[in-house]
């Protein structure tokens, strides 16, 4: 009776242990998966048919010996199949991918860009959760959620939202449920799985026209494992960077490598000399407030603490609603010269200073802060949409 009960039971079980034979056997003699392979494995744990065990061991093998191509496509291929997402009614829309675990050394003006790409006439998407493990830092959710921004729009809900007002948020919570769910489990295997990536491209609205990746990384040899991904998904362009903390917003100072593909074009390595858009600067990027400094470690001393991150949230609110009223500073450089990089990549500039200049042209008429308070906690004003 006790080795019938330990038995794998279920088909779905029998499959997996499958998958975990081919890939689980050390990084000699383990085999990768065929790309139906990986998807059905990928849904397999989404759909919660294995158990935490079997999924952990699924997430952990792939990372240990290194995902294929197959393997990383097949995955996404099941998030991808298992997320809502909805088309806007747009010719471009630029897809803003930054990590989805937030910052813990610097204060993020990511959330705010969108609003000035929208104002520069580029519709943007940023998508992300209100937290999110091993660094457990200040997400845009909540940044976003204390500037009262909606948090709680369907993939319909926000496409309309961008075609009205040029910009949105989505949250992984209300479009993927399913993986939102699977935080403890990525909380409790430490390292960050596939996962990481692969939900940086599931595109929860896509463009009846152009499609268009901006992405941040940390290591060398990424732009190429993000360029194939892309395009196996159809994006029209990619912007890689290696942003501060991983994000797509770059330093403020010295110059930042990335890479970039524009449709057939091959990828092919970018500059971003920040001094061309925002002449000299002092600040690599907008400080923390001095009072949370002490508290900003590696992410294995844990994350800050839930007061702390509202107080860096509330902060961040503050100055970014400032930046796009128009103040001088660390913040308001960062929406200048993020802006003027996309322009840029998408040759609606000749160069980073033209870019420069449209951003900060739509900043001082007032553009930018409208399209960004035309979004409150109820979604899209109607007295405010274009």
């Amino acid at each position: 009776m006790v080795a019938e009960s330990i038995r794998l039971r279920s088909p779905a079980e029998k499959r997996m242990a499958g998958y975990l034979a081919r890939i689980a056997t050390g990084p000699e003699l383990s085999k990768d998966l065929l790309f139906d392979e990986a998807k059905d494995g990928m849904e397999l744990i989404l759909r919660g048919e294995v158990d935490a065990v079997q999924s952990a061991v699924f997430l952990i093998a792939l990372r240990m010996k290194r995902e294929s191509h197959d393997e990383l496509s097949g995955a996404l291929a099941a998030l991808r199949g298992q997320s809502d997402r909805a088309v806007a009614a747009v010719d471009d829309l630029v897809d803003m991918a930054e990590p989805y675990n937030g910052y813990v050394r610097h204060l993020p003006a990511a959330p705010f860009i969108p609003a000035v790409l929208a104002a520069c006439g580029v519709p943007c998407v940023l998508h992300r959760v209100r937290e999110s493990g091993p660094k457990w830092g200040l997400t845009p959710h909540r940044i976003l959620h204390a500037a009262g921004v909606a948090l709680d729009l369907s993939a319909a809900q926000a496409a309309e939202q961008v075609d009205q007002v040029g910009w949105a948020y989505v949250d992984q919570a209300q479009i993927c449920p399913q993986l939102a769910g699977l935080a403890r489990l990525r909380t409790l295997i430490v390292k960050r799985p596939c996962l990481s990536l692969l939900e940086k491209l599931m595109q929860p609205i896509s463009a009846r026209g152009r499609n268009h990746l901006w992405v941040g990384y940390a290591h060398t040899g990424y732009p190429e494992i993000l360029e194939r991904l892309a395009r196996s998904v159809d994006y029209d362009s990619m912007l890689a960077v290696r942003g501060v903390e991983s994000g797509v917003l770059t330093s403020l100072t010295g110059r930042v490598r990335g890479a970039r593909y524009l449709e057939d074009d091959p990828l092919e390595p970018v500059e971003i000399a920040p001094s061309e858009a925002i002449g000299p600067a002092q600040t690599r990027a907008p400080a923390l407030p001095s009072n949370g400094e002490q508290a900003v470690g590696k992410p294995a001393s844990g994350p800050p603490e839930s007061e702390l991150l509202e107080s860096w949230a509330s902060e961040a609110a503050r100055r970014g609603r400032a930046a796009l009223a128009g103040e001088a500073g660390a913040t308001h450089n960062m929406l200048v010269l993020g802006a003027a990089t996309v322009l840029r990549h998408l040759t609606w500039v000749e160069n980073l200073a033209q870019g420069a200049e449209r951003a900060r042209t739509v900043i001082a008429s007032g553009e930018a802060l409208r399209r960004f308070e035309a979004v409150g906690s109820t979604g899209v004003s109607s007295n405010d949409a274009r």
